[in-house]
C-alpha cells in the first residue's frame, strides 16, 4: 500500500474504436482514489469514439502527460491500430518505466507490442488469449492477474474487478471496500454464460464466428510482431 499522504497521478490511454467499459469501467474505481488525480490521455486532444460509436474526449494530449504513478491501458478493436504506433508505444514504455501499469482486455497485447510482457505472467480477453504467448508472456486463465507491479484483467467487465484490486494494492482493503459499496457492485447476471467454460455451446460458437476476422487479424499482426522482437513462440504442445 502507498502511503495516504502520497498523491496519486492516474492516467488512462484513449484511441480510436476503444471498447468504452474498458475505460469507463475503470474509470468508477480509479477516479474515485483518494489524493490523486485521474485524467484521460489521448494521442492529441481530439475526440475519438469507442468501437460502437459513443463519442469520449481526452483531458490531454499523452505528451503533456506527468510521469504517471499508474498507467490504465484499456483494449478494443482499435487496439489493432496502436499496435504499431511508435508514439504510443514510446509513451507507453516510458510511463512503465516508473508506474504501475493495469491493462484491461486487448491492452495487453498494446503491452505486448511495446515488448514489455516479455516473462509476464498475463491474461486478456479470452478470444485473444492465446495471442499472449507471441509476446513471450504466460497466459494465466483468471479473470485479474497481478504480476508486480502489472495488474491484468481479462475480458470488457473484468476491468472493473481489477481496478478494485488496484485501489486496494495503492491505498488499502477498506478504500477499495467503500468505492465498491459505493457503485454497488454486487453483480447477480441473469445467466451463466459470461466465460467460455460456461456459456452454451452454440452461444460460444456463434460469439467465436462473430470475432473470428478480428481474432484472426490481431493473430497475424502477434506472428509479425513476435518476429520483430526476436520472440520464440512455443507451440501448444510445449
Amino acid at each position: 500500500m502507498i502511503p495516504p499522504d502520497q498523491h496519486l497521478q492516474i492516467g488512462s490511454l484513449l484511441f480510436e474504436g476503444l471498447d468504452q467499459i474498458d475505460l469507463t469501467g475503470p474509470f468508477e474505481v480509479l477516479s474515485r482514489i483518494p489524493n490523486s488525480t485521474y485524467r484521460i490521455y489521448g494521442k492529441t486532444t481530439d475526440p475519438v469514439r469507442d468501437y460502437r460509436g459513443l463519442r469520449i474526449t481526452p483531458d490531454a494530449a499523452i505528451g503533456d502527460a506527468p510521469q504517471l504513478d499508474v498507467l490504465h491501458v484499456p483494449g478494443g478493436f482499435g487496439q489493432e491500430a496502436l499496435m504499431d504506433d511508435t508514439v504510443v508505444l514510446d509513451w507507453i514504455r516510458a510511463q512503465a518505466g516508473h508506474a504501475r501499469v493495469f491493462s484491461v482486455c486487448t491492452g495487453a497485447l498494446i503491452c505486448g507490442a511495446a515488448g514489455l510482457l516479455m516473462g509476464r505472467r498475463a491474461t486478456t480477453h479470452w478470444a485473444s488469449f492465446h495471442l499472449l504467448r507471441y509476446f513471450g508472456a504466460t497466459p494465466v486463465n483468471e479473470r485479474v492477474v497481478i504480476d508486480g507491479d502489472w495488474i491484468f484483467a481479462a475480458g470488457v467487465t473484468s476491468g472493473i474487478d481489477g481496478a478494485l484490486r488496484l485501489a486496494a494494492e495503492l491505498r488499502g482493503d477498506e478504500v477499495a471496500q467503500g468505492i465498491q459499496l459505493f457503485m454497488e457492485y454486487a453483480p447477480q447476471p441473469p445467466f451463466n454464460s459470461g466465460t467460455p467454460e460456461t456459456a452454451p455451446a452454440t452461444v460460444l460458437a456463434q460469439t467465436r464466428q462473430s470475432v473470428a476476422k478480428i481474432t484472426a487479424q490481431r493473430e497475424a499482426t502477434a506472428q509479425r510482431i513476435a518476429t520483430k522482437l526476436g520472440i520464440i513462440v512455443p507451440t501448444a504442445a510445449e
